[in-house]
């Protein structure tokens, strides 16, 4: 029986479950209308070449501006991290709305550097912030209406964000509106987007610091709370010791030691690392690749059109994700490793064309390809946790990813570093790929030759046993029945 039906029978039995089913319904409808409306920014696909025609030079918006987004970002994801959390998501959003209007503002009114690198500090805080979204809407059902509730609002900001593109490119295109315009609509919606979020119903309980009872009678007891009850505490308990709150009885510290024990796992291992490695040259593509097309075709603009078709394609990619099935504990590095291989050389493509609708469509892929594995990751990853071990892990993968990724951007981009222009910093990430490419698939080849040898030393024994008699233990008489002949012979 579907949880529809589950629902239709408890509301035509209990008021109170049917309340709580309007409610509910309730609930989905403005989150994902908050989630969409939060996205429509038609003015973001066309910021480069706002600064452009602000007198920016490509090498200041390169080596100096930029720059700023992977340092805000990597600064403040750990403490945005741990306050969402701890002030149960709510304020945390209101600060993204806020961060939002201070990106708009600084555009339409800023005019040197400085104001600029302010914009890009704002900008690195709404996307720390984005976990405030994604982990707010599970603490407000029960566990039962997750998967349906992840589904509606993946599909609600994917829509957001296609939507928020395929106006941006209207609006340059067809209608001839400037850029400056475009800043003063996208400030207006989040102008609204900030309502909406003074609406949002604060929750009672959070993931880490405000778990508490749960709120829902089908929740399950937290994975925390039967760790706070290891053997070694009911020993104590029992023999009336004294048990002293100390810096083990913290949560965090509590969940990175029970990690130690699943980090072991080779899938895990893999896949945090595909996560880290690859996230950090999937958004550095990202970051740098609107003054890459420029430099391509700076006549031709556009960008909003290119971004909704790699938002399309992510979605189509993702949710196709979700319906391939193979062994994944052999075929895992081989599907990474050739993947991988794909982006390189979609990196190497977009560097060296001069056909910028080339360079478009090999950036829609190379999106098209990161979204295909983002499913498969998060899977892998969430399959052997538990709910709060799992925030933690995609938090730390996350975070080592923005320090890696800002280790890339000082030793490139920044003029204190190499200073490198786009086409030159293209080439570094295109070995940077090709390098985890090969890593990738080297590791293929060690596991189908470990599967191969497990398989033929599972063999060997069955072998022995179905190759008869030997010569040390003599040839054992035959049974009536099997040195006979006939159908059961055969």
């Amino acid at each position: 029986m579907t949880n529809d039906s589950e629902d239709s029978e408890k509301s035509a039995t209990d008021p109170t479950a049917g309340r709580e089913q309007q409610s509910w319904k309730f609930l989905v409808f403005f989150l994902c209308f908050y989630g969409f409306m939060n996205q429509i920014r038609p003015g973001e696909s066309f910021i480069t070449p706002y600064l452009l025609s602000q007198n920016f030079t490509r090498e200041q918006i390169t080596n100096e501006i930029t720059i700023v987004l992977s340092y805000s970002y990597t600064a403040v994801l750990v403490p945005i991290f741990l306050l969402t959390d701890y002030l149960r998501y709510k304020p945390v959003l209101v600060l993204q709305s806020l961060s939002h209007i201070a990106i708009w503002l600084l555009l339409i009114f800023g005019t040197d550097i400085l104001a600029m690198q302010f914009m890009e500090f704002f900008y690195g805080i709404t996307m720390a912030a984005r976990v405030a979204y994604s982990s707010y809407i599970f603490s407000l059902v029960s566990p039962s209406r997750y998967q349906r509730m992840a589904s509606y609002s993946r599909t609600s900001v994917l829509l957001g964000l296609f939507t928020s593109s395929v106006v941006g490119q209207l609006c340059v295109s067809v209608w001839e509106v400037p850029y400056i315009t475009l800043n003063y609509v996208s400030l207006g919606f989040m102008s609204f987007g900030l309502v909406l979020t003074l609406f949002l119903k604060p929750p009672k309980r959070s993931l880490f610091f405000n778990r508490g009872k749960p709120a829902h009678r089908d929740a399950s007891p937290s994975e925390l709370d039967r760790m706070n009850k290891g053997p070694g505490r009911l020993v104590e308990e029992k023999a009336g010791l004294k048990v002293c709150p100390a810096w083990r009885d913290l949560i965090l510290v509590q969940m990175l030691r029970e990690l130690k024990t699943f980090v072991k796992q080779p899938q895990l291992r893999l896949w945090s690392l595909w996560w880290i490695f690859n996230s950090a040259g999937y958004y550095l593509i990202i970051y740098y690749i609107h003054i890459l097309w420029s430099d391509v075709d700076p006549n031709r603009v556009l960008n909003g059109g290119v971004e909704a078709a790699s938002t399309l394609l992510g979605a189509v990619t993702s949710f196709t994700a979700g319906y391939v099935k193979i062994r994944w504990t052999l075929w895992s590095e081989l599907v990474i490793g050739a993947v991988t291989a794909l982006q390189a050389g979609l990196i190497l493509l977009m560097n060296t064309t001069g056909n910028i609708w080339v360079c478009y469509a090999a950036y829609v892929f190379f999106r098209g390809f990161y979204q295909f594995l983002v499913p498969i990751a998060t899977f892998q990853i969430a399959s052997s946790l538990s709910k709060e071990l799992c925030a933690l892990v995609f938090g730390l993968n996350t975070f080592f990813a923005t320090i890696l990724k800002s280790t890339i951007t000082v030793i490139v981009s920044d003029k204190k570093g190499l200073g490198l222009q786009v086409h030159a910093q293209f080439h570094i990430y295109f070995v940077y790929f090709t390098v985890l490419a090969f890593a990738y698939l080297g590791g293929s080849v060690y596991v189908a030759l470990r599967h191969n040898r497990q398989d033929k030393q599972q063999d060997l024994p069955l072998a022995k046993e179905l190759s008869g008699p030997t010569e040390e233990t003599g040839a054992r008489e035959l049974s009536p029945k099997e040195n006979g002949s006939g159908s059961e012979r055969a």
